[in-house]
């Protein structure tokens, strides 16, 4: 989970609220167990993140699993984190968006065979064998609307634990209206999101600034993901308002983000250990 600046509406006059789909009812016990970041991956082994042998390795080990979805050129959903191809894939270079679904799916991992996963290919590989926690790529403004209507009528028709999530409250906005029924969840940062609000906000103290955030989303989203380094102002605000909602934290490496994530979060979101 890599912080993004995420797309805000420009200041003015604000839509009415109930075009966006009410709450779910969020079975927070069904999904708080560790969350294993892109799937339980690990580099000097050989396991790439988002991959299907870390997926695999990730309910073998009984953890929930995070991924991230990028489009294809044809609007298919694909389980990748950057939208550039460079950093893990030899075959190919640049925008993941410039090809489709089916040049994608044969493209190996660097030094793996391995290949890229469609949402659908990961959906049936996991088969409801552990809680999704799916994040909605939106790093250039809102991502195409085929793009989020594949998604949404996919997450309805799995028959498993999944909640989709995403940094653009905008788009987590248009999957309540698309896949009402289905969980949904706000990823907060410390540095992108805050300091965006903060320029909104003047000169407000971060926790006024982070609780004005989480009020404003609270209404419309069953959990938070948050930035460890706010992990603590968020919890504390849960607290204060007695908000009945869903509070993660990423990305949980350390021993000392360990013990701040036990003390205050539902769950972690977390690699590079076993959790």
């Amino acid at each position: 989970m890599k912080a993004e600046r995420p797309v805000r509406k420009a200041a003015g006059k604000r839509k009415p609220q109930g075009r966006t789909a009410p709450r779910t009812r969020f079975d927070r016990q069904l999904f708080t167990r560790p969350v294993a970041h892109r799937g339980l991956h690990e580099l000097k082994a050989g396991v790439i993140e988002n991959s299907g042998p870390a997926f695999v390795a990730a309910i073998d080990n009984g953890y929930a699993i995070e991924c991230d979805l990028q489009p294809a050129a044809d609007g298919t959903p694909m389980v990748f984190h950057d939208d550039k191809l460079d950093r893990l894939v030899d075959a190919a270079k640049g925008p993941l968006i410039k090809l489709t679904a089916k040049e994608l799916r044969t493209l190996p991992y660097r030094g793996q065979t391995a290949t890229i996963l469609s949402f659908a290919d990961f959906l049936k590989l996991v088969g409801g064998r552990a809680p999704l926690f799916v994040e909605v790529k939106a790093e250039k403004g809102m991502p195409p609307k085929p793009f989020l209507a594949k998604i949404a009528a996919l997450a309805r028709a799995y028959n498993g634990p999944i909640a989709l999530m995403s940094f653009n409250l905008e788009v987590v906005e248009a999957l309540a209206r698309l896949a009402p029924r289905v969980p949904r969840g706000l990823v907060l940062g410390r540095h992108q999101v805050l300091k965006s609000w903060l320029k909104r906000a003047g000169r407000a103290a971060q926790g006024t600034a982070l609780g004005r955030l989480l009020d404003e989303a609270a209404p419309k989203v069953d959990f938070f993901a948050v930035d460890v380094n706010v992990l603590k102002g968020a919890a504390d605000w849960r607290k204060a308002g007695g908000h009945d909602i869903g509070l993660f934290s990423w990305t949980i490496r350390t021993k000392r983000q360990r013990l701040t994530a036990e003390r205050f979060a539902d769950a972690p979101i977390f690699e590079g250990y076993l959790a």
